[in-house]
């Protein structure tokens, strides 16, 4: 059978698999995208959310770049919330709740409408290599029915479904999410080619008939009225007052507790069927409960699947326990004693890629064109897949046209963060991101995504001309409101000072700048508009990041020097090739480990777990870098 060609291969489409297909069509690359099933395109099979606590960062860094996912969940936000806002601008998400359905629909409908991109429903059982230059290589690929494509590049974005299971209390069988296909084979045919599995598990709540549930036993839980759109494509106030439909809060209780304590030895959890390992910050009820045993109850969100669909999703209360079981669970809740499930809850056991063996650009270090992206790479979550997704597309079509890789660094981005953590540190369990994982959080906020990576995103060729004049316009807006802010003086009055004692500000005697009365805790930008005579009506985005960048100036800053310190040691290269165990001076532990990564630099050399800083002073004078 004469094979077909393409220069890109996606395998899967799920969120990683949408984002690296769309990155590399659109960068003018002939691209072929694979699934098994056509219509489970962009299924969220879990909680239909997007964003939340650094997820919402992850979103809108990928906007900025010129992906898709932050558009596509405008479209489709049934309600939005921003988390955190008790606490410092750094730490501000976005979350939005979605419509499923529709954006399924839509993802599917974008990439069926992509210039350079075939869509394929096909599973892939094999890849193809050849050995050339040393080196082994990608050639294509083969699919169950028995058919070749030729390839260049490879991207795996298989998501939860390489040799998955089901796990029901006692049941154990073969399929995929949402009773699915699983895919099987394919884990063979990586680790003949030398790549390194491991196994991992997640979970899912059961989904509850909306009628059946008592909704005045339930807090209602509101969104915003005024909301910031995730995307740069989406305008300004365009989703204010749409996006109203309610989410509930209701709290397990004694009864719920004993129930899943008297069946613990039934949870797939507990009884030894499950043997891979779950997601610490995601955990089931069942584990929360073995975790957190003093604790008398666990808050759980009752959250709706879409505007067409009775189907209401029961956040928190993930489980593997046996249906019946699921059913005294659910009905132990207030509320819910006439709940009507209409999917059970399961744990889905799954191959995942160790990911250390990957370089920054997610590219396998043992097989020349081969990428790995999403819940493959070891995470856990939407938002880090299509993260993931992106940045592999970008790379395997700019490796195509024979162009620099695309590397974020940690400062620049929670993209870069994350990939980093993956490659250097690996992970023993489902990652997610969390704002604690960055040490760059004032530098790498949501509201100045754009002005981190757009530039990155126009060079590559997924930020257009008009979106990127558009940019321009924007940061050239905060400039000038910042400088204004540096340079107008408030004179003390008895109006200015009234104003400062009534919000708790001490009055002024001499002349202060806006910027300096700005950065008092107590006092805000929307609030020193009743001081601030003439100013000019701003974008709330504008706003926004003016705000921040004066308010928090000096830490802004120390962030950006320690930024700068840590570009010097990434500077400094390493050899791929070094045995490490041939430097003398340097621990057993840390060769090892150095031997295991193969650091492309002295930057990502110090962040390996088990290397210490005398080890990096080692290297350093070892290999002349000092």
């Amino acid at each position: 059978m004469k094979a077909q060609t393409c220069s890109v291969a996606v395998i899967g489409a799920g969120h990683a698999g949408i984002e690296a297909a769309l990155a590399s069509a659109r960068m003018g690359v002939d691209t072929v995208l694979f699934t098994i099933n056509l219509d489970a395109v962009g299924n969220m099979p879990c909680n239909p959310s997007i964003g939340g606590s650094a997820k919402g960062h992850l979103v809108f860094e990928i906007d900025a770049l010129g992906g898709e996912m932050g558009y596509a969940a405008d479209l489709v936000t049934l309600q939005s919330r921003t988390l955190n806002l008790g606490k410092g601008a750094a730490v501000h998400s976005k979350r939005v709740q979605a419509d499923r359905a529709e954006y399924k629909l839509y993802m599917k409908r974008v990439l069926e409408g992509e210039e350079n991109l075939r869509l394929i429903q096909s599973e892939i059982v094999d890849i193809l290599t050849e050995e050339g230059d040393g080196c082994t290589r990608v050639r294509g690929l083969v699919t169950a029915m028995g058919e070749e494509f030729a390839a260049e590049k490879i991207i795996l974005a298989t998501g939860t479904f390489l040799e998955s299971e089901i796990f029901v209390g006692d049941k154990v069988f073969s399929a995929g999410p949402d009773g699915m296909m699983p895919a099987k084979g394919l884990s063979a045919a990586l680790c003949r080619l030398g790549i390194r599995l491991q196994r991992f598990k997640t979970g899912t709540p059961a989904r509850v008939h909306r009628r059946s549930i008592d909704f005045s036993a339930l807090e209602e839980q509101a969104g915003e009225v005024e909301i910031t759109p995730f995307s740069a494509r989406t305008e300004e106030g365009a989703l204010d007052g749409k996006c109203d439909t309610p989410c509930h809060i209701v709290y397990t209780n004694a009864k719920t507790h004993g129930i899943i304590n008297g069946n613990l030895d039934r949870s797939a959890m507990y009884s030894g069927n499950i043997v891979g390992q779950g997601p610490r910050y995601c955990p089931s009820i069942e584990t929360k409960l073995v975790r957190f045993a003093g604790k008398d109850r666990h808050q759980l969100f009752v959250e709706p699947c879409g505007r067409d669909t009775e189907e209401m999703y029961i956040q928190g209360f993930s489980t593997s326990m046996p249906t019946d079981v699921q059913q005294d669970m659910l009905k132990s809740l207030p509320g819910f004693e006439e709940a009507e499930i209409m999917r059970y809850a399961y744990a889905i056991e799954y191959d995942s890629a160790e990911p250390t063996q990957m370089l920054p650009t997610l590219e396998f270090k043992c097989v020349s064109g081969l990428y790995g992206a999403g819940q493959f790479n070891g995470t856990s979550g939407y938002e880090e897949a299509a993260a993931q997704g992106l940045v592999a597309g970008i790379n395997a079509a700019l490796s195509v046209k024979g162009e620099e890789p695309m590397i974020l660094s940690r400062s620049s981005s929670y993209i870069g963060t994350l990939i980093d953590d993956l490659v250097t540190k690996g992970t023993s369990e489902p990652y997610r991101m969390m704002t604690s994982r960055s040490e760059y959080r004032l530098l790498l906020r949501q509201d100045n995504a754009d002005a981190r990576l757009t530039e990155i995103g126009y060079r590559v060729g997924l930020i257009g001309e008009e979106r990127y004049n558009k940019f321009l316009l924007k940061r050239e807006a905060v400039r000038r409101e910042i400088a204004r802010f540096e340079k107008t003086v408030i004179a003390p009055s008895e109006k200015v000072n009234l104003f400062l004692t009534e919000l708790g500000s001490s009055p002024i005697t001499t002349g202060v700048k806006l910027a300096d009365l700005l950065r008092r805790p107590e006092l805000s930008y929307e609030a020193l508009a009743a001081i601030d005579e003439g100013r000019e009506e701003l974008p709330r985005s504008v706003r926004m990041t003016a705000e921040v960048d004066v308010k928090y100036e000096g830490y802004i800053k120390r962030e950006l020097a320690e930024a700068e310190r840590q570009k010097k040691l990434e500077d400094k290269k390493l050899p791929t090739d070094i045995d490490y165990t041939s430097i003398g001076g340097l621990r057993l532990e840390a060769a090892e480990k150095l031997n295991a990564v193969k650091p492309l630099n002295i930057g990502q050399a110090s962040r390996i777990s088990g290397v210490n800083p005398a080890d990096i002073s080692v290297l350093l004078i070892r290999l002349g870098g000092r």
